[in-house]
């Protein structure tokens, strides 16, 4: 782990490898070791970062306005990049995308794994499955709070736990219980989003874009991906890889890191 400083915060974050440039933004539900088997596969051929945001992980939250979307951009001016191929996963994504809409000329390529939009509006179905498989949980119960998210995302509503490797689900909670501490502090920070937000702005992605669901995710997800690689004018859409949830990069890093590889410039 090395930390540097990014509009003056101290953000964690591992490197590996040589070549074009490639930074890994993971879910809110996790932390940058959610990258763990994408950061050996990608080394061969690039120079890949996988950070923590602020707040998350190992990353430090002064108590000071920011936006994730420009810490992207804060932390490439600290390694002295001019440009990065963004990969995300859930949030990672959301602030992926984000970040290429607001500094086009910095990003070369984008890839999303599950990934929302800013602007985005849950269905009523997302809320009902919420409902259904979770329920009411105290938010001050980290675990059980982890254990509800963990259920809903990373198994997902079309499959039980016991289909799902435990290993999987203990490492996604514990990863989980982090994040929702990270969450509660960054509630107390004033946290700026993009404006006007993504959703309606898809067209403007310019750059390569690579989009990916995993098929036990929610259908939101799956519906996000298609509008994503509908309406962006240079997107390839993956097919829902099986047997896999939210952190699809974690689940099944053999697909992820074959299409990451064939993808990244």
């Amino acid at each position: 782990m090395t930390k540097i400083e990014v509009n003056g915060a101290q953000l964690a974050y591992d490197e590996a490898g040589a070549g074009t440039p490639v930074l890994l933004l993971h879910a809110g539900i996790a932390d940058r070791r959610m990258w763990r088997e994408q950061l050996p596969a990608l080394a061969a051929r690039h120079r890949v970062v996988a950070l923590d945001l602020r707040g998350y992980g190992d990353s430090e939250l002064p108590p000071a306005p920011f936006a994730h979307h420009e810490d992207v951009v804060g932390l490439l001016d600290a390694l002295g990049l001019d440009r990065a191929a963004l990969v995300g996963c859930s949030f990672g994504g959301k602030i992926a995308v984000d970040a290429a809409l607001a500094h086009p000329e910095r990003v070369s390529a984008l890839a999303l794994f599950g990934a929302p939009v800013s602007g985005n509006e849950w269905s009523e179905e997302t809320e009902q499955l919420w409902e259904t498989l979770v329920g009411e949980v105290d938010p001050e119960d980290f675990a059980a709070s982890a254990a509800g998210e963990v259920r809903f995302w990373v198994v997902g509503p079309a499959r039980r736990p016991e289909d799902v490797d435990p290993e999987l689900i203990r490492f996604a909670q514990e990863m989980d219980q982090r994040a929702l501490a990270a969450e509660l502090a960054l509630s107390a920070v004033e946290v700026g989003e993009l404006d006007p937000p993504a959703i309606d702005r898809l067209g403007e992605l310019r750059m390569p874009v690579l989009v990916g669901a995993g098929a036990a995710d929610v259908p939101d997800i799956s519906r996000l991906a298609d509008r994503i690689a509908d309406e962006a004018p240079d997107a390839v859409r993956l097919p829902d890889v099986p047997d896999a949830g939210h952190l699809l990069p974690l689940e099944r890093p053999g697909p992820v890191n074959a299409a990451l590889l064939d993808f990244l410039p």
